[in-house]
């Protein structure tokens, strides 16, 4: 045996633990009553809603009518049908749809043409005649509520039929709760723990719930050992039948651009913004930035004072190497910018349309032009968008020789 006034205090309580808005608790606690309610008091096909007053503690208990139109000689309902039908063909598998139209799968049929039967139940349907004699106003489709008797004493399989409901309901609103937090929160930054590893798999503690790391997300030399903290981006979140889905991201560039966010205020602000990033994770970051203010510089911004700023984030990507590049609607300086450390002699644009570019470069910046196996010059056509090709002067005038030579018809070994 438990008393109705026993919910009222544990709904507040039930609503801080869980982070579920409190009105869906008590959607919730109204519910099981109503469930208990019909178990011990109503009949099979009965429609028993509860409202329960917060600050009273007193509940009312109706039961709803759906207004029909009439019933055919083989006892189904004639004209318009009360249950919502999404599509032409509607899904019977949308138990959602059915729960909320109180119809279950016995009282619902589909014939070969796919029109859909309901089966008039005088518990739950009233014909417009009778409906009526009620309210005159009443049309097709309405409901009719009428006042029950209230309850606040049920037996202990009722009790038990209450607590399954609260227990299926609760977890629904939890998982509710947690889905739209964190669909709000793609591509932010979240800290979490690694909490196990599944093959290649890694489970991370995000506090409210746990969130998935698959391999391709993963950088190559970390370890993602249980019980390191790292901080990661949110990728997207996914609802399946066993709940949210939060996937997590260490490789994505978006990562990068998340920590300087939240370690450079002026990005936050909007004077600083970062207008590209491209990035081989785990190795080396290219990111570039332009300033809207006047006396601001983007760079200095990133890097902060004596280096403090780059250094957090390099230090949070274990050492992965960062260049903050200045970003230009002129692009043939953002091409010669986006080759930094590098320092480029010319670019000439090639190609507009195909987006093609020619990058000089002195000869003792031509090997770290392109970088250790074509890493720079792959991160700075990644930045910029546009196909690269880099040559130095020296490269430059063999191809002129070459061509001389070629013109006066010598041979060229």
């Amino acid at each position: 045996m438990f008393n109705i006034k026993e919910f009222v205090s544990a709904i507040k309580q039930i609503s801080e633990e869980k982070g579920i808005p409190e009105s869906s608790v008590l959607e919730t606690i109204e519910a099981a009553i109503a469930a208990a309610y019909k178990r011990d008091y109503g009949k099979k096909g009965q429609i028993i809603k509860a409202k329960l007053n917060m600050d009273t503690g007193a509940l009312d208990i109706s039961q709803t009518h759906y207004v029909v139109e009439g019933v055919d000689e083989e006892g189904y309902l004639t004209g318009q049908l009360p249950i919502k039908i999404v599509d032409e063909k509607p899904d019977f598998q949308d138990m959602e749809s059915r729960r909320r139209m109180e119809h279950s799968e016995d009282e619902i049929s589909q014939t070969e043409t796919g029109e859909i039967k309901i089966k008039y139940n005088p518990e739950k349907h009233i014909l417009l005649e009778e409906a009526k004699t009620k309210n005159k106003n009443i049309k097709v489709g309405d409901e009719l509520v009428a006042t029950l008797e209230p309850k606040t004493e049920f037996g202990r399989i009722a009790a038990q039929t209450a607590k399954q409901v609260i227990i299926q309901r609760l977890r629904e609103a939890e998982r509710e709760a947690i889905f739209s937090e964190f669909k709000g929160r793609e591509g932010e930054i979240i800290s979490g723990l690694v909490q196990r590893r599944d093959g290649a798999l890694v489970f991370v503690d995000l506090g409210k719930t746990n969130g998935l790391l698959p391999p391709l997300e993963q950088v190559s030399n970390e370890n993602y050992r249980m019980g390191q903290r790292y901080r990661f981006m949110i990728l997207k979140v996914e609802e399946n039948p066993r709940g949210p889905v939060v996937i997590l991201s260490r490789a994505h560039p978006g990562v990068v651009a998340g920590l300087f966010r939240v370690e450079v205020p002026e990005i936050d602000s909007g004077t600083v913004e970062i207008k590209a990033v491209s990035r081989e994770a785990g190795s080396r970051t290219k990111i570039a930035v332009s300033s809207k203010e006047e006396g601001i510089d983007p760079i200095g911004s990133l890097v902060g004072q004596k280096g403090v700023r780059v250094q957090t984030v390099i230090n949070d990507l274990g050492g992965e190497k960062i260049d903050v590049i200045m970003w230009s609607e002129k692009i043939n300086d953002f091409i010669a910018n986006s080759f930094s450390p590098a320092k480029v002699l010319d670019v000439k644009i090639l190609d507009d349309i195909r987006k093609h570019a020619l990058v000089e470069v002195s000869d003792d910046q031509f090997s770290l032009a392109i970088g250790k196996k074509g890493q720079n010059v792959r991160l700075a056509a990644k930045l910029t968008g546009w196909k690269i090709d880099v040559r130095s002067p020296q490269e430059a005038f063999k191809v002129e020789e070459t061509v001389n030579e070629k013109q006066d018809g010598s041979d060229v070994q």
